[in-house]
């Protein structure tokens, strides 16, 4: 069997669908992941009918940004419901599916090697865009019997669907979750939060540069992005293991309050950042306190009781007034069991799609492999 190196061009054709009677109104855009995602454009006034139309099977590129971003964003549409994409995106078909697989093809440009050579033969402007004419003329293999592709394709999607079906799986553990917290607010009493924690004062006793640590509207402890070049930490607070830690200021925040439990080492915070912890562990895990701050709820609640002018807080006196329902400490190891496992399997879910998109050029290298030695 002979494997093939023809030119794009041999393979696809433009498709210039616009939508005239305004009959599609989804508008996305396509990321240099080469997924499609909701569009970040402003829709005010948008003149939805000069935008083009995305079918099934059809493909989306931005071939305006290839040098910038030395990735070709572009996507395979696969849903049976059309969507829009920008006018300024190139819109094509397969000629022939029994020649070439829409979903082999959007496999080959998931490799690396498709990437750095469309960056390669990009054009010299500030973007380094890249023209409909030289895309046209790049040479991809392919093999002359469709049901090697067939082959590939299934082997690929077969790894997809167990991944997706892993995913879904997670969305009933995190509606236990979800659901569990929710009836707790409804049914149990609300207790006060200031009565079950105190706040911590202790300064640095000497923990270096590297162990500063800021807080995200995700909840997590991050490493500082202001330069921290001659800063004296002297004056900073310390945040055991334990502790919970957030910064007071709600405005420009997205609408959530960032604060985290140290979960790690020690680290040392800023020290307008209040450092808190429980008092009564015997009453409240650390763990279930964290749960609830991560609630949609709360985020609403802080933002609602913050207050000032041009920076809005969300002071240690407001988080003393948060109330919250405190289940028997058994049950609240019972949640907090079920949401560790929810946190692993989710992880795990990022790292299995992290590993298939990759096997796409280990895929595809067997079939050149394969081929070219017969």
């Amino acid at each position: 069997m002979k494997l093939n190196y023809k030119k794009l061009g041999d393979y696809i054709q433009l498709v210039d669908e616009r939508n005239k009677n305004l009959e599609i109104s989804n508008l996305l855009g396509i990321n240099i992941t080469k997924n499609y995602m909701p569009s970040v454009a402003n829709q005010t006034d948008l003149d939805l009918s000069k935008y083009k139309i995305v079918r099934k099977d059809r493909f989306a590129c931005n071939i305006m940004h290839v040098g910038r971003d030395e990735r070709l964003p572009i996507s395979l549409y696969s849903e049976d419901k059309p969507a829009l994409v920008s006018p300024a995106y190139i819109t094509f078909e397969v000629l022939d599916s029994n020649k070439l697989l829409p979903e082999y093809l959007m496999m080959i440009f998931q490799k690396p090697e498709f990437d750095r050579y469309s960056w390669y033969v990009s054009d010299s402007s500030v973007r380094g865009g890249l023209e409909w004419e030289r895309f046209c003329e790049i040479e991809i293999p392919i093999p002359d019997d469709i049901g090697v592709q067939k082959n590939v394709v299934a082997v690929y999607n077969e790894l997809l669907r167990n991944q997706k079906c892993y995913e879904s799986s997670l969305d009933d553990l995190q509606l236990i979750c979800d659901t569990f917290i929710e009836d707790l607010a409804k049914k149990k009493d609300l207790k006060r939060l200031g009565d079950y924690i105190q706040q911590s004062e202790y300064e640095n006793y000497g923990l270096p540069l590297s162990k500063v640590r800021g807080v995200s509207i995700h909840k997590i402890l991050i490493k500082p992005k202001a330069n921290m070049t001659d800063v004296e930490l002297s004056g900073y607070k310390l945040l055991k293991v334990g502790q919970f830690v957030f910064n007071p200021n709600t405005a420009r925040m997205g609408e959530r309050i960032p604060i985290s439990l140290n979960t790690e080492e020690d680290f040392i915070v800023s020290k307008i950042y209040p450092v808190f912890e429980i008092t009564k562990k015997e009453e409240l895990l650390p763990e279930f306190l964290y749960l609830w701050f991560t609630r949609s709820d709360f985020d609403r609640y802080a933002r609602f009781h913050s207050w000032g002018s041009a920076r809005e807080t969300f002071n240690w006196e407001d988080m003393c007034e948060v109330r919250l329902p405190i289940p028997d400490i058994e049950v609240q190891k019972s949640i907090v069991a079920i949401h560790y496992v929810l946190e692993s399997r989710k992880k795990l879910n990022e790292d299995l799609k992290n590993m298939i998109t990759p096997l796409c050029p280990v895929l595809m290298k067997g079939v050149v492999d394969t081929l070219t030695t017969k």
